[in-house]
């Protein structure tokens, strides 16, 4: 784990949506590759198939495209409706001869398939999310549908506790996934070869009607049941909205739920979901929230990967690059670079790597320094070599991963004393005194985005960080914000500058 001690901005997760056809194993053909081959359609009242064509996909016949995505389908169900990409595609390739291009190009530009970013780098960059249009009808159990592109299903059937389809009395509710209405819908959709298991996560995870929604007061305030005034009485499930979401950066010690209690398999238990179910509740909404806000690109490519970044998360070091893993290599949206820490000065309009950047990061790393020793010092306040803005890229925070991650940055809170010297966060001072926070809970409550000052007791003083610039901003440079650790306390001064961040 690489140690440093200043802070650039967080990453950011960006999610996509895609509104689909019912068309879901169709792959539209790519003209701009090839104008003149395309994939020709035809389709009936029931069902479309795909004409065979003369036209071979650097090993991969057209005709194959259904059967990769029906298997792509089934695996990922059975790996409760997502998986990263990387671990998809050697599935896939077990049974399949298929270039990495060639299934890129699957995945993006089917509509079974929603690719959105994941936010754990120790993996693949993307997360692939299995998507469906079919629903089920919900006039079926009200005798007011006879003919509709929905399913007729009994709804407990696919929750797996419906008491009446294995005993002598039957359910007056269908539970025949290949019913003569319900087949040519799976077909339309190239979903019956699916197994009943599979099919019903499927359902579960695209159709948010079949489980009760996330109590989103839950996740806010500090109460045990957050801003919820219902408690244990809520209709909603308790879960926390930032592990749903993927960036929950405090793991088992969060104080909220990622993982169903007692009172809420009770609430699941109530609206008639099984154990089975139950037990993959989290991962499911995760899944539902994936798809939720997942946007469609104008079409598949075989060259780099769908992702929209922001300025921060493209000045990322790849973590991936380090290790030698990345996929997507001169594609990579996030910067490549030898080393976990890249020092640049801009100059004539372009970034511009500096030149004795070990020298610069180890003056860097120790608080006491203002300046690097080079022949052109480099401002660390202001983040400036003479006119000149500077910046550095680093590897992402390493309180947002496990500990065992490694190549992370570990950023150290500093204030400074009575003496004028820096003292970390959470360790002692001269006279035995210890901050109520230490450098990694700051740096956590930064990681979180808390909009509201945090309090830090130290003796018998009380002192608030605001982590918002508009509250503590000195003055603005054109690359970086100064923050200043606001006093709170009565006649007594450890005004200091909080460890400088990028605003680039």
């Amino acid at each position: 784990m690489y140690v440093t001690m200043k802070y650039s901005k967080s990453n950011v997760l960006v999610l996509l949506f895609l509104k689909e056809p019912r068309r879901e194993s169709y792959i539209p053909p790519q003209s701009s590759r090839w104008p003149q081959r395309h994939l020709m359609t035809c389709r009936s009242s029931f069902s479309f198939c795909q004409r065979r064509v003369c036209l071979c996909l650097e090993g991969v016949e057209m005709s194959n495209y259904g059967r990769v995505i029906n298997h792509a389908t089934s695996v990922l169900c059975s790996n409760k409706g997502s998986m990263e990409l990387l671990q998809l595609y050697h599935r896939v390739f077990q049974r399949f001869d298929i270039e990495e291009d060639d299934f890129w190009y699957i995945v993006t530009s089917c509509p079974r398939f929603a690719v959105v970013r994941n936010s754990d780098q120790s993996g693949s960059d993307c997360i692939i999310v299995a998507k469906t249009s079919l629903r089920l009808c919900w006039n079926y159990p009200k005798q007011k549908c006879t003919k509709c592109q929905e399913l007729h299903l009994c709804k407990y059937f696919i929750y797996g506790t419906c008491r009446y389809g294995k005993g002598r009395r039957q359910c007056k509710f269908s539970h025949d996934v290949w019913s003569e209405h319900n087949y040519p819908l799976l077909r339309e959709c190239s979903l019956h070869e699916l197994q009943e298991d599979d099919l019903f996560l499927l359902l579960l995870q695209n159709d948010s009607s079949l489980l009760p929604e996330v109590c989103s007061h839950y996740s806010k305030g500090s109460g045990p049941s957050g801003q919820c005034s219902f408690g244990d009485e809520c209709s909603r499930l308790h879960l926390c909205l930032h592990f749903i979401q993927g960036d929950c950066i405090f793991g088992p010690r969060c104080k909220r739920l990622h993982s169903v209690d007692a009172v809420g398999r009770r609430l699941l238990q109530e609206r008639g979901l099984g154990d089975d179910i139950i037990r993959n509740v989290p991962v499911i909404y995760q899944n539902v929230l994936r798809l939720s806000t997942y946007m469609p690109t104008s079409g598949g490519s075989r060259d780099a990967p769908v992702e929209i970044l922001s300025q921060e998360d493209r000045n990322v070091i790849c973590l991936h690059f380090i290790r030698r893993t990345c996929k997507f290599q001169e594609q990579c949206k996030r910067v490549h670079f030898n080393l976990p820490y890249k020092w640049e000065v801009f100059m004539d309009g372009h970034w511009i790597e500096l030149r004795d950047m070990e020298e610069i990061e180890r003056a860097y790393c120790n608080p006491q320094n203002t300046h690097s020793p080079c022949s052109s010092p480099i401002d660390f306040l202001a983040m400036m070599r003479g006119s000149d803005p500077v910046r550095r890229l680093s590897t992402i925070s390493s309180v947002t991963k496990p500990p065992y991650y490694v190549l992370t940055t570990q950023w150290l809170w500093y204030y400074k004393g009575e003496n004028s010297n820096w003292i970390e966060y959470g360790l002692m001072d001269d006279k035995g005194r210890v901050t109520s926070l230490s450098s990694r809970e700051l740096e956590e409550s930064f990681q979180s985005g808390s909009s509201s000052g945090i309090t830090v007791t130290k003796g018998h003083r009380v002192y608030t960080i605001n982590f918002h610039a508009g509250h503590f901003m000195e003055h603005f440079l054109p690359t970086i914000l100064r923050n200043k650790l606001e006093d709170t306390g009565v006649n007594h001064h450890i005004t200091t500058w909080i460890l400088d961040y990028l605003a680039n």
